[in-house]
This record gives structure tokens, C-alpha cells and sequence, in this order.
């Protein structure tokens, strides 16, 4: 892009538009809920500093906001499937061998007690205890650059235990509690089904529990050094040390930050993910887990 003209610039942003809306296009039976997808994103790139219904439709022509208001309510379609496209399509520009998958959360601030899974909890994004709603989300990162690749809503005890108020606000039936850990386990298991490459999983101390070590029945051996795990042991891993079945907050043992890696942050501990005993020596596959 070094040199490249104003025009030659924005007309390969408008191609790389156009390329993700014909990927998103089978995700809706009809076309003008199409359209209406493509001009709904068309006002998120937009230079409006608030994204309100209403902007939104100013910007993109239409006489109100309800157009662009039934794709997040109405419409019908799968999000999980524009979960998997962007995935895969942020992976095809960023696949590399050493990538780190990086999960961490963050808080939404609200006022109400409507929106999904909003309560008073903690959030990083206000430094303290405040309603607020709270998302796990899991980023690839590469030497090539980042990319979100997954997203989940933490829904509190006092949503899942409350159905006419998970009713209320079109929780489907078959979600239930699930711990801010075990939201990320499934955010690895979906990684690793879909055979991203890469080395090392990052996280902070509130993911650095066995449910995460052992998740997808790989398990998870703590070494203290860095780059350590690369080969795979005859001997089946031993029992976490004294200080991690304490639960003190951190299963890990500290060392030194490894380095060459893409975004990790703090001291940091090395763990080589590897495949339980019992499987076929064939499998060689390996990583590292970082809490």
C-alpha cells in the first residue's frame, strides 16, 4: 500500500467490502434483508460517532430505521454462521504457524435491566462493580496482524435461573449458565475443530483453571520454562503443583515472558498442550497455553 493513491486506496477497501457481503449474502432467504445487512455495515464503517437507528438510516437513504433495525431483531439468520465467515476469512489473510489465539472479556455499560444477561458485575471497562453486560470474546493474532474471531454473552445466575426472563428476552432454550472459563474452552474446542494454526493460547489469571488446561481432552502441563512443551513426554503428564490445586486464583506457576510471541502480556506461564495417552502416536499436534 506504500504509495498507493487516495483512489486506488478506497477502491480496494469498496472490493474487500463487496467480497465480505457476497460471503454474508447466503446467510438471509431474502434479498432485501440483504441489502439491508450490506447498508447496515456500510453505517458502521460510517463517520458517524453514534450508531443510533436512526443515523444509521439517514446515511444509508432509507425513509426510517426499521429497515435496519429488523436485522438485529426480525430478521431471521445465523449468527453463528457470521461467526464462522468472518473466522475463516480473517484466518485466510492471517494463518500463520506461530499464531496466538488471545481471550479475554469486557463489559458493555447499560442503565436498564432489559438487555440480555445485564447485571451488576465486574468490568474492566469501568474498573469496578457496575451494571453492565459482559462478553468473552477470542482474537487471532498473528505476525500478520489481529482479528476477533469468536464472541460469547456471560449470562449471570440470575438470568439462567430465571426462564421467564431468559423467555423475555429470546434466550434460546438450550443455553444455560456456563462459567466465563468454560465459555472459553468452547471458543478453543471451536478453534481447534476448525484446525486453525496456531501455538500458544493467551489469557489472564480468571481463565487459568484446569477446565481450561484440560479442555477438548488435551491436557495441560505446567512447565516453568519458557518455549518448553515443543516435543511431546513418554511419560504421562504429573499432578499440577501444590499452589494451583490451592485455587489461589493462579494455576500457573510464574516465569519469564516469552518472547517472539504476538501479544502476551505480564508475567507469563508456558503449558504445552498435549494429547492424552491413549491417543494414536500419529497425532503430533501441540501448543501452549499462557495464564
Amino acid at each position: 500500500m506504500s504509495g498507493a493513491s487516495i483512489e486506488t486506496t478506497l477502491e480496494l477497501w469498496a472490493s474487500a467490502l463487496r467480497e465480505v457481503k457476497a460471503r454474508m449474502r447466503p446467510l438471509f432467504q431474502q434479498e432485501r434483508m440483504a441489502v439491508s445487512t450490506g447498508l447496515f455495515l456500510d453505517g458502521l464503517l460510517g463517520e458517524e460517532r453514534r450508531k443510533t437507528g436512526w443515523m444509521r438510516a439517514e446515511a444509508a437513504g432509507d425513509p426510517g430505521p426499521w429497515r435496519q433495525q429488523s436485522v438485529l431483531g426480525r430478521g431471521r439468520w445465523d449468527a453463528d454462521a457470521l461467526r464462522d465467515i468472518v473466522r475463516d476469512y480473517a484466518v485466510e489473510t492471517l494463518a500463520d504457524a506461530d499464531a496466538v489465539l488471545v481471550i479475554d472479556e469486557t463489559g458493555f455499560l447499560k442503565q436498564g435491566k432489559a438487555s440480555c444477561g445485564v447485571a451488576r458485575q465486574y468490568t474492566g471497562s469501568a474498573g469496578k462493580i457496575t451494571n453492565c453486560q459482559v462478553g468473552v470474546f477470542a482474537a487471532y493474532v498473528s505476525r500478520h496482524g489481529p482479528a476477533f474471531i469468536d464472541r460469547l454473552l456471560y449470562l449471570p445466575k440470575a438470568w439462567t435461573n430465571d426462564p421467564a426472563r431468559l423467555l423475555a428476552a429470546h434466550v434460546p432454550k438450550e443455553v444455560s449458565f456456563a462459567t466465563k472459563p468454560r465459555i472459553a474452552v468452547g471458543m478453543i474446542k471451536r478453534a481447534l475443530a476448525a484446525k486453525l494454526p496456531f501455538t500458544w493460547v493467551a489469557a489472564d489469571t480468571v481463565y487459568g483453571v484446569g477446565e481450561v488446561a484440560t479442555c477438548s481432552g488435551w491436557q495441560a502441563r505446567i512447565r516453568s520454562a519458557p518455549g518448553a512443551g515443543h516435543k511431546r513426554p513418554a511419560a504421562r503428564p504429573g499432578p499440577l503443583p501444590r499452589r494451583a490445586r490451592r485455587g489461589t486464583g493462579s494455576a500457573c506457576p510464574l516465569a519469564a515472558e516469552p518472547r517472539g510471541r504476538a501479544c502476551t502480556i505480564g508475567a507469563m506461564s508456558n503449558s504445552p498442550i498435549l494429547p492424552p495417552v491413549s491417543t494414536a502416536a500419529t497425532n503430533t499436534r501441540s501448543g501452549h497455553a499462557a495464564c
